[in-house]
């Protein structure tokens, strides 16, 4: 599976952004698509994640309520549509595709198989 993520930008405090990831090779394969994001000297820390096949998803509490993450199947796209972000949000955003589908462990980024490449979203004050 190969994941491009695109969409990052610059935005001022209280902005919208939408990131896209594209899927492509053995997609089927993938039971959950996740979004991850690395702050300048932090940890990378889980973002939201959706199971590929039935919608259901999870969100951190920092962006929960704020961020939505939806999937087009036929598209093999994976979205994180990000509203009233704030200089927190300011990261590296990271798709990921998890094969083995384990729900007790879907904010762990060792779960994942495959990632991104990252794009770049950074919040202005």
């Amino acid at each position: 599976v190969q994941l491009q993520a695109s969409g990052g930008g610059s935005v001022q405090a209280g902005g919208s952004l939408r990131l896209s990831c594209a899927a492509s090779g053995r997609t089927s394969s993938s039971r959950f698509m996740g979004w991850f994001r690395q702050a300048p000297g932090k940890e990378r820390e889980f973002v939201s994640a959706i199971k590929w096949s039935g919608g259901t998803e999870y969100y951190a509490d920092s962006v929960k309520g704020r961020f939505t993450t939806s999937r087009n199947n036929a598209k093999n796209t994976l979205y994180l549509q990000m509203n009233s972000l704030n200089p927190e949000d300011t990261a590296i955003y990271y798709c990921a595709a998890s094969t083995r589908g384990i729900l007790s462990a879907l904010r762990v980024d060792s779960t994942y198989d495959y990632w991104g490449q990252g794009t770049q979203v950074t919040v202005s004050s």
